[in-house]
């Protein structure tokens, strides 16, 4: 199915990276299976109390800049996040037709910006592997910002550094609390993804409207 937008009236398209454009698989395994894996043989504990530990440890800060932060991990886990990123840097991967829909919004004239809440070293990690970056007229880092898409205040900080009108823009992001603070702000047209993780099933249908692959967002006219 096409995901009829109004295309004539979105200038800005705002567009989330882990989940949305590149595959969540990389992350899941890396915070759920090889965090853990490594935090036991670290600590010398076995393998589902490490993942219990890390679970919790994460689940205390999710939707603030520490949990997205891989300084803020590599201190309170005591190992090596970036080193241990490379380890399976071969799961990063851009979801279907993503590539397709970034090339469209370019001839469309519309003005792209990556909005991520991942550390910049992540960041650059993903651009490394994917060689998006052309791709986009701006990249910013929710870091640079000093808060996460999840927070109120991050959206008019953002629009200082990034000005847009909320009223023809469009943002896509997987996370829902996101999309729910962008729309208390104003942005006017919102996508969720349904399937961010390619090895799991879509997720079902929830508020907002929502695309199983950028195929369905095409074409850009």
């Amino acid at each position: 199915m096409t995901m009829r937008l109004p295309w004539p009236r979105i200038r800005t398209v705002l567009l989330d990276m882990d989940g949305t454009l590149l595959d969540l698989r990389f992350d899941n395994q890396f915070w759920r299976e090889l965090v853990p894996a490594r935090y036991a043989d670290r600590h010398g504990l076995p393998l589902e109390q490490a993942r219990a530990e890390v679970a919790a440890r994460t689940r205390a800060v999710e939707g603030t800049l520490a949990w997205y932060c891989l300084d803020y991990w590599t201190r309170e886990l005591a190992l090596d996040i970036v080193t241990l990123k490379r380890e399976i840097e071969h799961l990063i991967a851009v979801h279907p037709h993503a590539l397709e829909f970034l090339d469209a919004l370019r001839a469309a004239g519309k003005r792209v910006a990556l909005v991520t809440n991942a550390h910049p070293r992540s960041l650059a990690l993903k651009m490394e592997k994917t060689r998006l970056t052309g791709h986009f007229d701006a990249i910013v880092c929710a870091h640079e910002l000093g808060l996460v898409k999840e927070q109120a205040e991050f959206w008019p900080r953002l629009r200082e550094q990034e000005p847009f009108d909320p009223r023809a823009t469009l943002l896509v992001d997987d996370n829902p609390t996101i999309l729910r603070t962008a729309r208390r702000y104003g942005i006017a047209h919102l996508v969720s993804v349904l399937r961010p993780d390619s090895t799991h099933p879509s997720k079902p249908p929830g508020e907002f409207p929502a695309i199983a692959d950028f195929s369905e967002l095409l074409p850009v006219d």
